[in-house]
């Protein structure tokens, strides 16, 4: 027995709900998701609320819900600050079922995307602006991310990468060891140990390439398809999309002023099977998780074997007081994956990171590594090695801490002077951005989009929200950045934003 309900408003879509063993919001989630894959749901097309959607339904709203989160979760739809859930506006090319469509490089055929497996089709599904942005060389105020490479040491760095190649070791030059270059791995571990409280032998290190590699080595290895994976909301696109790649269920779980809302997120889905979390700076909101949240949420891992991924990836850069310890410091039953990178500490371009895994996981990491990409370069894993053992690195950090709070309190008085009323950017003891808050009811990714035709790169808030938020707000990046660039980019803000 099935009923076919038409919306009574736009997008005017039939959705037919039967009596199976398929559940009603995976109904509701499969009919919305054909229709956008067939163009029936255009991209940027606007969609009902989930009450609305419920009530001409005449299912309950939680269902509405779930099916609406889903389709957030694998790339779908997005929320729009202030304004409502829209189905997402970057959507591949390769993903719509319409004939004789161009695409770069030629022309495909409409069923071109049965080609693909799911994880294939999940992959081109995403947002893929916060990829095209970061490989935009021509880099202005305000991206996010960036450290201040005009500071960095580039001449001791080219003189240790200067005595390694004299000594051309032939170690370095063959096949290396998945688990990474073994004096970085213990320069890592005891660098972790003094300045997070991290607990680890250097065999528990990996070194990888950069902290998304360790993201995606974490999916792949902890989870199984439809496992319940426990987001932050708003959070970092990469960690999401590399555990909804792996055929996770994402459910976001919004923060407070104490961070991750475990309460919360015990009452929406009690299975999870992991979490992924920035307690000590989070992502983007910049919030420190509570010491007693941090205890909460390991017993809840402790209790349920289930898995926290613990994403530190700008703690370095703290301007006042002392951060908590990791909470990979205060787990005492192996429950912590521990994630960090040095392409906001040294380069980019590096693309060296690290993590550091229980005892009982290194083999399996390792043969998961080993068919990834076998080994991070030996060779700028040696020079990396020599630049922290010679103390350059320490000394690099506290530079940039004093230079980074200088630029950011250049972007709070710039934005004091010339954004009031236009953007409230309260200043942050962390950090490498700030996040400029809009008046209420201003669309934020309308104000990103002005703030471009103006030569100012800021990411809007809303992109990292699985729902529309009361208040909208702009990422602005201010590390790699002068006082004087800063200035200039308040400057041309303020006029994108009157």
């Amino acid at each position: 027995m099935s009923s076919d309900r038409k919306l009574s408003s736009p997008p005017f879509i039939t959705v037919s709900l039967e009596s199976s063993d398929v559940p009603i919001y995976r109904q509701v989630y499969e009919t919305l998701r054909r229709a956008i894959l067939s163009g029936g749901l255009a991209a940027g097309a606007q969609l009902p609320s989930t009450r609305s959607l419920a009530i001409q339904l005449a299912i309950s709203r939680m269902t509405v819900v779930n099916a609406y989160e889903q389709l957030f979760a694998e790339g779908y739809i997005e929320g729009v600050s202030g304004s409502g859930t829209y189905v997402a506006s970057v959507l591949p090319e390769e993903f719509l079922e319409i004939k004789d469509r161009k695409r770069r490089g030629g022309r495909f055929e409409g069923k071109t995307q049965t080609t693909l497996s799911r994880r294939g089709r999940l992959l081109a599904s995403f947002d893929h602006a916060y990829l095209r942005a970061r490989t935009d060389a021509r880099f202005s105020a305000f991206h996010y991310g960036l450290p201040a490479m005009e500071a960095f040491p580039f001449d001791v760095w080219s003189r240790l990468a200067s005595r390694r190649l004299q000594k051309m070791s032939v170690s370095l030059f063959g096949s290396g060891n998945p688990l990474g270059y073994d004096p970085l791995r213990r320069a890592v571990a005891a660098y972790l140990q003094t300045s997070r409280a991290v607990r680890c032998s250097p065999e528990q290190v990996i070194i990888c390439a950069g902290a998304q590699q360790a993201l995606s080595l974490a999916a792949q290895i902890l989870i199984d398809e439809k496992t319940i994976v426990w987001t932050e909301d708003p959070c970092y696109l990469g960690s999401r999309n590399a555990f909804a790649a792996a055929g996770a269920r994402i459910v976001p779980i919004p923060v407070d002023r104490e961070g991750f809302d475990l309460g919360f997120a015990l009452k929406k889905n009690k299975t999870a099977r992991l979490v992924c979390v920035t307690p000590s700076h989070q992502f983007p909101l910049g919030i420190v998780m509570s010491l007693a949240r941090r205890l909460a949420l390991i017993e809840w891992a402790r209790a349920n074997e289930a898995w926290i991924v613990e994403d530190d990836y700008d703690s370095e850069f703290r301007y006042a007081g002392r951060p908590l310890a990791s909470l990979q410091g205060l787990d005492n039953s192996g429950r912590v994956i521990y994630v960090g990178t040095f392409s906001k500490t040294i380069f980019p371009a590096l693309r060296l990171g690290y993590m550091v895994v229980p005892e009982n996981l290194i083999d399996v990491f390792a043969a998961a590594r080993a068919l990834s990409d076998s080994h991070s370069p030996s060779i700028d894993q040696a020079i990396l090695t020599d630049f922290i053992e010679a103390g350059h690195f320490s000394r690099h950090i506290r530079r940039m801490r004093a230079l980074y709070a200088e630029r950011q309190a250049a972007l709070v008085a710039a934005a004091n002077q010339d954004l009031a009323g236009l953007l409230d950017v309260p200043s942050d003891e962390a950090g490498m951005h700030l996040i400029g808050w809009l008046p209420e009811n201003v669309c934020d990714r309308t104000a990103s989009e002005k703030a471009r035709e103006y030569g100012i790169e800021t990411r809007p808030l809303s992109a990292y929200c699985s729902k529309p938020q009361p208040q909208g707000g702009l990422i602005l990046g201010y590390t790699a950045f002068s006082p004087g660039q800063i200035r200039n980019g308040v400057e041309r803000l303020s006029r994108a934003l009157i």
